[in-house]
């Protein structure tokens, strides 16, 4: 019976693990575009991506792109824009950070 209930529990904290970073890389991404959506005018997208640290050509390229929102907030130009320190710094919580803390003390 022992052995079983710590096989239940060793497979159930992988799961968990592997569950909230999904949860997480899924946040991120529809927080990009969020941010993304926001920066309404071509304008404003190269302004913004040229603030944080885009070079002209991929900001220009970027800014001017007409594809969707999902689609450009999977590019890498805005992941470097748009990291995932500035999404922490912004307010958003790690979770995977958080789960480590209270489950992971071992």
């Amino acid at each position: 019976m022992f052995r079983l209930s710590f096989i239940i529990n060793y497979y159930g904290v992988s799961r968990m693990k592997s569950f909230i970073l999904e949860t997480q890389q899924w946040l991120n991404h529809r927080l990009r575009q969020i941010v993304w959506k926001r920066w309404k005018k071509v304008r404003t997208k190269y302004a913004m991506l040229r603030n944080h640290g885009i070079d002209h050509e991929d900001a220009m390229k970027l800014a001017n792109s007409r594809k969707g929102y999902w689609r450009i907030s999977r590019t890498e130009i805005l992941h470097r824009a748009i990291t995932k320190e500035k999404l922490i710094k912004w307010g958003l919580k790690d979770m995977s950070l958080l789960y480590e803390r209270r489950y992971l003390k071992g």
